[in-house]
């Protein structure tokens, strides 16, 4: 399935992004990863902080391509638009899928219910995500980034 058919299907809308909505995207994710570091924070609000870094990031890859995620399940189509943004491979999809349901479960139904190794996991997947991105976005859509 393409990114086109997604449109079809009411998943996606078309978009136009521009430098400088990339550049916020990425200052968003640079804020996050610093904050989820952050010690006196619970563990619980530390992941879905460095979550969001990594759901930022696909966002960013999901706007240079020209498309950007109706409300309806938004962290479900951007995590899934990795494969075809990024050619990301299914196992690190599905990673980010389960600290997507993680995430949910700490953020509204119970706390304490994330380790330090779980923290850990997922700040470096959001710091290698990141990583990705730049390095794609530089190969492929050098216009969208500042001089």
């Amino acid at each position: 399935m393409r990114l086109q058919d997604w449109v079809k299907n009411g998943w996606l809308k078309e978009h136009t992004s521009s430098r400088q909505e990339i550049s916020d995207l990425l200052s968003l994710v640079a804020r996050d990863l610093k904050a989820c570091r952050t010690q006196e924070l619970p563990l619980d609000w530390r992941f879905t902080i460095a979550y969001n870094a990594a759901l930022q990031a696909a966002t960013v890859a999901l706007r240079a391509v020209g498309f950007r995620t109706t409300h309806s399940s938004h962290h479900y189509y951007t995590i899934e638009s990795l494969s075809l943004t990024l050619a990301l491979d299914s196992k690190f999809v599905r990673r980010l899928h389960a600290f997507s349901k993680k995430r949910s479960i700490s953020s509204y139904d119970v706390t304490g219910t994330i380790s330090e190794q779980e923290l850990r996991e997922m700040i470096e997947l959001a710091q290698d995500l990141r990583q990705r991105v730049k390095e794609w976005l530089k190969a492929n859509h050098p216009e969208l980034l500042e001089d």
